[in-house]
């Protein structure tokens, strides 16, 4: 009998390839109700974001976690409707050119989109209740003009400039997230590893799986749109 291929074990969702808990313990984003004026009162260094977390707390003694801006500060006011730098605002009210990041997807949300160290988006315009914003991937995207937005630019940028000079250091930084590394192909692997395992070599049998498959054999390309070489 066989074990189980690296899919099903991560699929199962065990001990091995599960998100360590102290990786979530902060869930940064926006509540329901962000109005007021926020002070930045600590700033935490969480192992499962790129980003460093701003915590937020207002007079009335709500506080809230945010993904922080660069040059950000402990002690900093942070306003709803402003235009400073660490500010939360309407994607609406801003003025084409704006840099934002930690964006709603849909109103209310809690802010989905452009959530990396260093990451930055920027406002293009505006039509109806319609914005235009020209994403990181360099590709635009309409979004409701009452998503909310940060102002400014990630914080962490540079992160990753400083070379990982030992795979010590790249095995602690993939395990915090529970991300596979490092990745053996599939073709190098045993037979009993992986279907595409064994074989003498790189002569692999089809890489498409078939759609009834159960999971042990579900590898390769699942539902491909074309097969073969593309032609120009």
């Amino acid at each position: 009998m066989g074990k189980r291929i690296v899919q099903q074990a991560r699929g199962k969702g065990s001990h091995v390839y599960r998100v360590r808990q102290k990786a979530s313990q902060v869930r940064p984003g926006y509540l329901f109700d962000m109005t007021g004026e926020w002070e930045v009162v600590n700033l935490i260094s969480s192992p499962g974001h790129s980003v460093p977390i701003a915590r937020l707390r207002r007079r009335d003694g709500v506080s809230c976690c945010n993904f922080a801006a660069n040059l950000l500060y402990i002690g900093q006011k942070i306003t709803f409707g402003g235009h400073n730098n660490g500010d939360i605002a309407l994607i609406g009210d801003l003025k084409n050119g704006a840099e934002i990041f930690n964006i709603e997807n849909n109103p209310k949300d809690g802010g989905k989109l452009v959530r990396t160290g260093g990451n930055v988006a920027i406002v293009m315009n505006r039509v109806g209740d319609e914005v235009t914003v020209m994403m990181p991937s360099k590709q635009e995207k309409k979004f409701n003009a009452n998503c909310r937005v940060t102002i400014g630019r990630a914080a962490a940028d540079g992160t990753l400039a400083k070379p990982i000079l030992k795979a010590g250091k790249q095995f602690y930084i993939k395990k915090a997230k529970s991300k596979l590394w490092p990745r053996t192909s599939a073709i190098k692997m045993n037979r009993i590893d992986h279907p595409f395992g064994s074989g003498r070599g790189k002569r692999i049998k089809s890489k498409i799986a078939k759609r009834n498959s159960p999971p042990g054999k579900r590898v390769g390309l699942l539902r491909p749109r074309r097969t073969g070489r593309k032609k120009r």
